[in-house]
């Protein structure tokens, strides 16, 4: 039975907790920008590239129902959501303490 090992702390992968860390580091931001013809978009930015923010984005768009991307660096929800993200990406298990809403 081989186990492979992480890179970057150097234990089993099922023993690996370097991506909880990441997520317990990251402070999030999540704020509102109006678009071209008044439309409202929901930006979410902060989320590091080791906690898979292409998965956290795909993953916020099925809940909310909404389109989005993530591009440079942050997440784009189309709409008003800054009530339901805090509440799913804790869910998606990031404190509490470390996303702040605009």
């Amino acid at each position: 039975m081989t186990s492979s090992v992480c890179s970057k702390c150097g234990l089993p992968t099922e023993l690996c907790v370097c991506g909880t860390m990441v997520k317990e580091q990251a402070k999030i931001k999540v704020y509102t920008l109006t678009k071209a013809f008044r439309k409202m978009m929901t930006v979410v930015e902060g989320i590091e590239k080791d906690s898979n923010p292409r998965e956290v984005s795909k993953k916020l768009k099925a809940k909310l129902a909404c389109g989005g991307t993530y591009k440079e660096g942050r997440i784009e929800l189309q709409g008003e959501h800054r009530s339901k993200v805090k509440k799913l990406l804790v869910d998606q298990g990031f404190s509490e303490d470390q996303i702040e809403v605009e």
